[in-house]
């Protein structure tokens, strides 16, 4: 099982290219099941997450291409698709599940197994089948899967969701295409991995329209058109380099990004001291050497993201007296503080409540990576200490960072992956 050895105390300084969004193109990608025409999409992130749904598209009889060197992809899905996402593709993440809107809204049935991804909590589905069940949808859940069928095809309603989930508000858009007549989505999710789906399937020829900032309204469409598809940029990543730059005391400038979608983040690093500069497609990070301490909350966009809980906690430790974050999203999320504790940090946790003692020296230490976001924050750790960290299990950062090591280790990060 791979690992990664980081020697810590290096200033990073450089720039950082910023790759598309994975939490955009996994979405996306299943959107491309409504299309028989060819759909392209460019500015894919290389990232396990990413080859994992290309793979299921194949399963389900998409004819895909993946240009590596381009980052691009290519789709055409003009014979009839298997309607079946079987458990050994879908366990892997989270995103596996929403083919099931895109089958349904072509074909009027799916089986797709219940999702898996990182161990961070339940997230259960049962936003997803509610919202479904109100298009028409009937279900049985057996031997880990959803059976799903609508007899008489998907019919437009008005959906409010009890509780905003991005997942359920994609994969009841997707199916709410083909679905006869107007529906109706209230308290949807709007971040801008959203947006940018919903901007997709507009170019891509659905009526699609957004009337309040958790409202959408859309009409049932026919025909589809061929498409060409930039993705947006990952903002997590973004702002995961963001804190690199802070923590090690660095200089990075953060390339192709749109510094707007990120305001809040920005905004919070600055709270702390942090000192960014902004330009039209990107930031420029230095850290001012007094970190201030801060309290935060997890929420929703435009919210301060769950994905950047684990790195800016890692932030906090050397901040300037005592932090709290509060995780609203995920029960589980606060894995990666048993390991930070390890290294030195002095963090309690009280439920769902993060307390972090500040002006801590992290120390290297053998490590063990949970999930994708605790993965990268132990890098972050890492890269912050003073001596030798050795990260195992670190398959999780590749789902969703694209060559993390190249990328610090061109800004002076000493960082090498061994078996």
């Amino acid at each position: 099982m791979q690992k990664l050895i980081i020697v810590g105390g290096k200033k990073l300084n450089g720039s950082i290219n910023i790759s598309g969004s994975k939490n955009a193109t996994l979405p996306i990608l299943a959107a491309s099941i409504l299309s028989k025409n060819k759909v392209i999409i460019k500015n894919i992130p290389l990232v396990k997450d990413v080859e994992t749904m290309v793979d299921l598209l194949s399963l389900l009889g998409s004819k895909v291409k993946l240009d590596k060197k381009r980052k691009k992809i290519e789709i055409l899905n003009s014979n009839k698709l298997n309607t079946f996402a079987p458990y050994k593709l879908v366990k892997t993440m989270r995103a596996g599940v929403l083919v099931l809107g895109p089958l349904l809204a072509r074909y009027n049935k799916a089986k797709v197994s219940l999702p898996g991804g990182c161990a961070i909590g339940s997230r259960p589905v049962d936003l997803h089948l509610g919202a479904l069940k109100k298009l028409g949808v009937n279900f049985k859940i057996r031997d880990g899967y959803i059976n799903a069928i609508a007899k008489n095809g998907l019919i437009g309603n008005k959906i409010t969701f009890p509780k905003i989930s991005v997942g359920a508000t994609e994969n009841t858009m997707l199916a709410a295409c083909f679905a006869k007549g107007k529906t109706i989505l209230n308290n949807c999710a709007c971040e801008p991995e959203i947006k940018d789906l919903s901007r997709f399937l507009i170019k891509m020829g659905c009526k699609i329209k957004w009337l309040k900032k958790r409202k959408i309204e859309i009409n049932n469409v026919t025909n589809l058109k061929p498409i060409t598809y930039r993705v947006m940029f990952d903002r997590i990543e973004a702002g995961t380099y963001m804190i690199a730059s802070a923590v090690t005391d660095g200089r990075i400038k953060i390339k192709n990004i749109n510094p707007k979608i990120i305001k809040n983040e920005i905004l919070v690093m600055k709270k702390m001291g942090i000192i960014i500069t902004i330009k039209s497609k990107e930031i420029i990070v230095r850290n001012s050497r007094y970190i201030k301490k801060i309290n935060l909350k997890t929420s929703s966009y435009p919210g301060f993201p769950t994905d950047l809980q684990a790195q800016i906690m890692v932030l906090m430790c050397g901040a300037n007296g005592v932090s709290k974050i509060i995780e609203n999203i995920f029960e589980n999320r606060f894995m990666h503080i048993p390991e930070l504790n390890r290294m030195g940090a002095k963090i309690d946790i009280k439920g769902n409540q993060a307390i972090i003692q500040g002006n801590k020296k992290l120390n290297g230490a053998e490590l063990m990576a949970t999930d994708l976001r605790a993965s990268v924050s132990l890098v972050l750790a890492a890269l912050s200490s003073k001596s030798k960290t050795t990260i195992n299990r670190v398959y999780h950062l590749d789902r969703g960072y694209e060559n993390i090591e190249k990328k610090l280790s061109n800004c002076g990060a000493q960082i090498k992956r061994t078996e």
